[in-house]
C-alpha cells in the first residue's frame, strides 16, 4: 500500500474505527508511540475501558493525576474495583489513655483546592486556601484528638477512602464518562453490620459523582456489592446528602445490581431491603433494570415489589405506632422501563402481576432467571401481559379505524363567507350572480354542439381540399362565437353565406 492510499485509508473515519477494533492492547500501545497523530487516534480506542483499583495512592499520586488529565477525555467506561479484605477492615477505635472505644462520626468535607478544580480563577484559589488552612487549624477528621487517633490506629487506605476532595478531582477530568463500574466482591457474612473503608470510599464516590461534572452519565453496574454498601451510596439517606443530591442520578438509563443474597424471613433482619427500596426510587429515568441475588444458596425478594412483600407488610402492620403514621413502602414506578431481568428471586404470582400491568406501556422485555413462585401459577401471573396486549392490539386498531372515519368526513376550518360577511355584501354578491346568468345566457344562444360542428368541418373539408391536422372543435366552437359576437349579424345572414363561415373557419382564431 502507498502512502497516498494508506494516507486515505486513515483519513477515513469507517476504515480506521474498523482496523482499531480488531488490534489488541499491546498493538495498541506500539502504535500510539509511531507519531502524535496516531497516538490521538489511538487513545479514543486503548483508553475507552479503563480499570481502577483503589489504592492509597490511587487519586493523590501527582504523576497519576497528571496522567489522567492528558487521557481522561478519551474514557467511557470505569471500573473500580476495591474488594473486601484483612486491608479494608477496621477495628474499633480506642482512647490511648483509657483504653475506652471511641465513636467516631463521619462528616465528609469537599476540601476545595487547585487539584480538584483546575480552571478555578485566582479568587477562588485564594479563599479554597483560607479554607484549607482554618480546615487544618481545626483538624482534618474534626478534632485534633480524633485526627491524631485515627491517623494512629486506621491504615492509610482509610485515609485515602476519606478524600472525598481526591475522588472530585478526578472525576472532573473524565468529562466523556457513560458508564460506571463498581466491583465490592469478598465481604464476609459476620462482617455485614460494620462499617469498613469500602464503605468510606462508596460514600466519597457517591458525592464525587454528584459533584463532578458528568453530564453524559447513563449506566451504573454495581457487580457486585454487599447489602449495606446501598446505604451509602443512596443520594437521599447517605452519608453527606444534599438536597440537590438526586438530580445526577435521575440521569442514569441503565441500571444493574448484583447483590449478596441475605436473609428476609420472618424475624430477620429487613433494614437492607427498605434502604434498597430507597435507593431504586432515585432512578425515575430508567430503561434497562438488571437485578440477582448472588453468592447464597437461599433466593432474595423482589426489589420490585418491595411494597407488597409479606415481611415487610406484616413489620408494619405490628407497629405500635398510630394507623396513621405507620410507615409502608410505596409501589416502585418507573415510567420508562423498557428492559427488565430478575434473577434467583422467590415472590408471589399476584406480585409479577402487578408489577406487569403497572408498567405494560412501556415495558418491551423481561426475563425471569431461577425465579420460583411462593403461591400461584405461571400462568396467573402472566396473565395480565397476555390478555393486556391483545386489548392494546385491539384498542390501537380502534383507534387508527377511527381516524380514518374522521378523515372521510368534510370539515370547516373556518366560519363560512356568509356569517363572516357584512349584509352589504350579500346584495354585491346577488348582483354579481344576476350578471354571470345573464352572461352565460348570452354565450348560450350563439353556442352550436359537437355535432353541428363536426358536420360543417366535413363540409368544409370536401369542398376545400386543404387538410388540416390542428383542427380543434372546442376551438372552432370558440372561434365562431367570437366571430358572431363581433359581426353581430343576424342567424339567416350567417348561415345564408357560405363564403363567410368559410372565412370565419380559415382565420387564425381557429389555429
Amino acid at each position: 500500500m502507498t502512502s497516498q492510499s494508506f494516507s486515505k485509508f486513515w483519513s477515513t473515519d469507517l476504515t480506521r474505527d474498523s482496523l482499531l477494533s480488531f488490534l489488541d492492547t499491546p498493538t495498541l500501545k506500539s502504535l500510539r508511540l509511531v507519531n502524535r497523530e496516531f497516538a490521538i487516534t489511538t487513545s479514543r480506542h486503548l483508553f475507552r475501558d479503563v480499570s481502577i483499583t483503589f489504592k492509597s495512592s490511587t487519586f493523590t499520586k501527582p504523576a497519576r493525576i497528571a496522567a489522567l488529565e492528558r487521557i481522561g477525555w478519551n474514557i467511557r467506561t470505569v471500573t473500580f474495583k476495591i474488594e473486601h479484605g484483612p486491608e479494608t477492615f477496621l477495628p474499633p477505635l480506642l482512647d490511648p489513655m483509657t483504653g475506652e472505644e471511641v465513636s467516631f462520626v463521619f462528616t465528609p468535607c469537599v476540601r476545595n483546592s487547585p487539584t480538584s478544580s483546575p480552571t478555578a480563577p485566582a479568587a477562588t484559589a485564594a479563599a479554597a486556601a483560607a479554607a484549607a488552612a482554618a480546615g487544618e487549624r481545626r483538624g482534618v477528621y474534626g478534632t485534633w484528638e480524633m485526627t491524631d487517633i485515627l491517623v494512629k490506629q486506621y491504615p492509610p487506605l482509610f485515609h485515602a477512602a476519606m478524600n472525598v476532595s481526591s475522588f472530585v478531582a478526578a472525576l472532573t477530568y473524565m468529562p466523556s464518562l457513560r458508564h460506571l463500574k463498581v466491583n465490592c466482591a469478598g465481604q464476609d457474612p459476620s462482617h455485614r453490620y460494620r462499617r469498613s473503608v469500602v464503605d468510606y470510599a462508596l460514600s466519597s464516590l457517591r458525592i464525587a459523582i454528584e459533584q463532578a461534572p458528568l453530564s453524559r452519565l447513563e449506566a451504573l453496574s454495581l457487580t457486585p456489592i454487599h447489602p449495606g454498601g446501598i446505604q451509602y451510596l443512596c443520594p437521599m439517606a447517605g452519608i453527606g446528602s444534599l438536597p440537590n443530591s438526586c438530580r445526577r442520578w435521575t440521569q442514569i438509563q441503565r441500571l444493574e445490581i448484583h447483590m449478596d443474597t441475605f436473609p428476609f424471613d420472618k424475624g430477620q433482619a429487613t433494614d437492607h431491603l427498605k434502604l434498597l427500596h430507597s435507593y431504586l426510587q432515585a432512578f425515575r429515568a430508567l430503561r434497562s433494570f438488571t437485578f440477582r441475588w448472588i453468592n447464597g444458596d437461599e433466593k432474595g425478594p423482589s426489589p420490585l415489589s418491595l411494597a407488597t412483600e409479606p415481611a415487610l407488610c406484616e413489620l408494619a402492620a405490628r407497629s405500635q405506632a398510630c394507623p396513621k403514621t405507620r410507615h409502608y413502602l410505596r409501589p416502585l414506578k418507573f415510567p420508562y422501563l423498557q428492559y427488565m431481568v430478575l434473577g434467583n428471586a422467590m415472590l408471589d404470582a399476584s406480585q409479577v402481576s402487578d408489577f406487569l400491568t403497572e408498567h405494560r406501556h412501556s415495558l418491551l422485555e423481561f426475563d425471569f432467571e431461577s425465579v420460583s413462585l411462593r403461591s400461584g401459577t405461571w400462568d396467573d401471573a402472566l396473565a395480565p401481559c397476555m390478555t393486556l396486549s391483545s386489548a392494546e392490539y385491539d384498542a390501537a386498531w380502534g383507534e387508527k379505524a377511527a381516524e380514518v372515519e374522521v378523515m372521510e368526513v368534510p370539515f370547516v376550518l373556518g366560519p363560512s363567507p356568509e356569517e363572516t360577511s357584512p349584509p352589504n355584501e350579500h346584495k354585491h354578491e346577488h348582483k354579481r350572480r344576476k350578471k354571470r346568468k345573464k352572461r352565460h345566457a348570452r354565450t348560450a344562444e350563439v353556442a352550436i354542439n359537437n355535432d353541428l360542428f363536426a358536420s360543417t368541418a366535413a363540409m368544409l373539408l370536401d369542398e376545400e381540399p386543404v387538410h388540416r391536422s390542428n383542427l380543434n372543435f372546442r376551438t372552432l366552437r370558440e372561434g365562431l362565437s367570437n366571430w358572431a359576437r363581433s359581426k353581430a349579424k343576424p342567424a339567416r345572414m350567417f348561415w345564408g353565406h357560405g363564403h363567410d363561415l368559410h372565412k370565419a373557419v380559415q382565420s387564425p382564431i381557429f389555429v
